[in-house]
């Protein structure tokens, strides 16, 4: 156990300094501190040190994330609030390096002190392991966020080869891979156009943009998930599911606990439960309901566009507050019918409306660019034929999406769309189905483009 945790060690972290080796003393510090608290965590009872620490985790991991990604954002505008005064304090921006998943390794080792600080959770003596809970190489860029309650006990107990487990992971990583390769960076590539020379597109060009968009977030991000979890069970692990087929979801409340499930959990249980969640007044959760969706935009970049992001899906979240709706049932948009009933296909259209028009702050450079791509799309040129550069590229991605979409609502009760799909088939035609998407795979790949989620 000891060796196949060097060795992930080891890989995890030439995974990482492949990118930029100059910031694996970055990693390894946050690793450090937090192994350390969480062992002095556990030998006091104090409650005063024990805060004490807890604070040191806090301010050590979030000080790291906010020099590193918000620190311009703070200084720019702590300038233009000065200049407003007509004075000018002369701060300049420094050229700082996003260190490459930084957001997402800072939860994961700062849920770990905090459970330990709540004592949830008792902490390792295993440096090893803990340098391997905090840099697993297959999530480390891009999530699934996990906690330690769950994956730090998988590296510190046996793990053997399974067959089982290793076939089952590979299904998962194709479907990762066709889902970013053929139909995201497709995608992409009429989404950078159409976003980058808005000012000479029709609405309608720019709605498919925008629709072009929210799917190609969705298969970049989830295709990710996919992979880090089929690699992940090749080694004997189980990541968290991320994403629970959130394009389904007939309400906003209902996407949010289906859409990047680690981070929405992570903010759920760390941020709104502590600031009292669903308790007290109307005024109460409404305060608490806008806090959440703005941290979680904010979490995603420092840019006014991520906090309007937030700030909208939280005006669209409060009427479920204010008119004391329930939230629809967890596992109603999980039942296994084949055809929506009217009112859930009229829900699954109108949020997934709102959720096509609401990306376009998360995808434009900045608000202006955002504001005057909404109001082209709402301009009499809605009505208009769309002009597409090349059309035949065109239909071939509404083609695969539409594929897509049929084979993720066949599977949406599964963990991912093709677990079961084909398991009562004959050899040749499961296997077929296989050889189809790697066909796929090899045949329509575009330009290839970074994960979206590595920015954050």
């Amino acid at each position: 156990m000891r060796i196949q945790n060097v060795l992930i060690v080891a890989a995890s972290y030439f995974f990482y300094g492949w990118w930029d080796w100059r910031f694996l003393s970055l990693i390894f510090f946050s690793t450090t501190v937090d192994y350390s608290i969480g062992l002095a965590l556990h030998k006091t009872e104090n409650p005063f040190k024990r805060k004490q620490l807890l604070w040191v985790s806090i301010v050590v991991n979030l000080g790291l994330l906010g020099v590193f990604k918000y620190y311009n954002f703070f200084l720019e505008n702590l300038v233009n609030a000065f200049s407003l005064f007509g004075s000018d304090i002369g701060f300049t921006t420094l050229h700082i390096i996003l260190p490459v998943g930084i957001s997402f390794y800072t939860f994961q080792t700062l849920s770990y002190t905090i459970d330990i600080y709540r004592k949830q959770l008792e902490p390792t003596t295993h440096f090893i392991s803990f340098m391997a809970f905090v840099s697993f190489f297959p999530q480390l860029v891009a999530g699934p966020i996990e906690r330690a309650k769950k994956l730090l006990p998988q590296f510190e107990s046996k793990r053997t080869f399974n067959f089982d487990n290793a076939k089952d992971g590979l299904k998962q990583t194709l479907w990762g891979l066709f889902k970013k390769m053929v139909i995201a960076d497709n995608c992409a590539l009429f989404v950078d156009e159409f976003f980058g020379n808005h000012q000479a597109y029709s609405g309608s060009t720019l709605l498919i943009g925008a629709f072009f968009f929210t799917i190609q977030i969705y298969c970049d991000f989830s295709g990710y998930s996919d992979i880090a979890i089929g690699v992940s069970r090749l080694f004997g692990f189980n990541l968290s599911k991320n994403f629970a087929f959130p394009y389904f979801a007939k309400n906003i409340a209902e996407f949010w606990r289906r859409w990047h499930i680690s981070l929405t959990t992570w903010f759920r249980d760390y941020v709104y439960i502590p600031l009292g969640g669903n308790q007290g007044n109307k005024a109460f959760q409404i305060r608490n309901t806008i806090l959440l969706f703005v941290l979680i935009g904010f979490w995603h970049g420092a840019a006014w566009k991520f906090i309007v992001y937030g700030l909208i899906n939280a005006l669209y979240f409060l009427p479920l507050i204010i008119w004391r709706r329930k939230p629809t049932d967890k596992k109603s948009a999980q039942s296994n019918h084949l055809i929506p009933s009217k009112s859930e296909l009229i829900g699954i259209i109108k949020t997934f409306t709102f959720l096509v028009l609401v990306r376009v702050f998360f995808r434009a450079d900045n608000l202006h660019i955002a504001v005057s791509y909404l109001s082209t799309i709402f301009s009499a040129s809605l009505f208009t034929v769309p002009q597409f550069a090349n059309r035949t590229d065109a239909i071939v991605v509404f083609i695969f999406i539409l594929i897509f979409t049929s084979i993720e609502w066949l599977g949406k009760t599964n963990a991912y769309a093709i677990e079961h799909l084909g398991n009562t088939w004959k050899r040749a035609f499961r296997w077929g189905f296989y050889y189809v998407l790697i066909f796929c795979i090899f045949y329509f790949y575009a330009k290839p483009q970074q994960f979206i989620y590595f920015q954050f």
